[in-house]
């Protein structure tokens, strides 16, 4: 959806913390138009007594641009660890010390289980994610039977994959395959994206991106809050996500691990974690926004305020290398917010 260009500013910064957000509000839900770069950061500086007020406004966005329903789903790992990438966050990584044992392909059979075991839970989405650069001929061979087997045995839920970079042959092969929907963060800020990896550049990440698009497939892009970025470049990061106009953004926080460089990065605060949420809803106001990983450590008892901060999807149970919160604890979460469950679209 091609986003209207935003008129001219939105304040002058001596503005009442009020008055901003009200503008805000115009924009986005009478005008249908977007707020600029400028004025995210005028918003970003509000003082803390404003968050309750920001994240109204960014849940009422959410609402108004993609309904009151949540979208649930779940990652399973098709391969863990060995990857030659040198990401500070991540402890699949090679380059470090740490404690996760790479292991082969997926068996096909625990794949269906997992698959099987997400449509059991309401949830419609299931990823399948591999923890290398890129995908080989075997690799890729191996991923199109995953979704191949997916699709005709657990109609109910949708597969997406995340194989690293492509090329546009591959990301073409997938579509055709029926991949719904491919994931590719960006990760991080293109001014900070050297400060956490150096084999390879953002600009190969967002390449990867365009093909995704390209080649049909729904893309799915975010990354990490919490990176030793700025709160300046969180919102340019949202900007550089809102420009490849991704349908789905997942909402990561850096839950450290032991071991890499970044393992003892100090959390992001709770309150930092709600406003950043709100403002990625108001610069991407139709996108996915889903709960991922890092959310049980950073927000805390505060995950139910995320889903009324411009949230409107959740991965569900275990990470890739981090426990998650309980299924259960989630519906339940739900439940007491009174926020329905989509359900899926098609049957594919």
């Amino acid at each position: 959806m091609s986003q209207q260009p935003a008129s001219s500013t939105l304040v002058e910064p001596a503005a009442e913390p009020a008055e901003i957000l009200r503008i805000a509000e115009r924009r986005l839900l009478e005008e249908r138009g977007r707020i600029t770069q400028e004025e995210a950061l005028l918003i970003q500086q509000l003082p803390d007594d404003q968050l309750t007020h920001l994240a109204d406004l960014a849940h009422r966005v959410r609402v108004d641009y993609c309904g009151e329903e949540i979208s649930l789903g779940s990652i399973i790992s098709g391969k863990t660890g060995g990857c030659p990438e040198d990401c500070n966050f991540c402890s699949q990584s090679t380059t470090f010390g740490t404690e996760v044992a790479p292991t082969g392909l997926i068996p096909y059979d625990q794949l269906l289980a997992a698959a099987k075991a997400t449509a059991e839970t309401g949830a419609t989405e299931f990823c399948i994610i591999y923890a290398v650069r890129g995908p080989d001929e075997r690799l890729m061979e191996h991923v199109l039977e995953c979704v191949r087997l997916v699709r005709e045995n657990v109609p109910t839920v949708e597969v997406a994959c995340s194989v690293g970079l492509l090329t546009q042959d591959q990301a073409d092969a997938m579509a055709a395959a029926g991949a719904h929907r491919y994931n590719h963060n960006l990760e991080a800020p293109r001014s900070h994206f050297d400060k956490i990896c150096s084999t390879h550049k953002w600009e190969d990440r967002r390449r990867t991106c365009e093909m995704v698009k390209a080649a049909g497939m729904e893309l799915c892009t975010g990354g990490i809050i919490g990176l030793g970025e700025t709160s300046e470049q969180r919102i340019e990061f949202a900007f550089q996500l809102a420009e490849l106009e991704p349908d789905e953004v997942p909402m990561n926080f850096l839950n450290p691990r032991a071991g890499t460089p970044l393992g003892e990065q100090e959390l992001v605060s709770p309150t930092e974690a709600i406003r950043t949420i709100a403002l990625f809803r108001l610069i991407m106001p139709a996108a996915k926004l889903r709960y991922a990983g890092g959310r049980e450590v950073t927000l805390g008892d505060l995950q139910a305020m995320g889903l009324k901060s411009g949230i409107n999807a959740m991965i569900t149970g275990n990470y890739l290398t981090t426990l998650g919160r309980g299924v259960n604890d989630d519906l339940l979460m739900l439940d007491d917010l009174q926020m329905p469950i989509n359900a899926i679209s098609k049957v594919m």
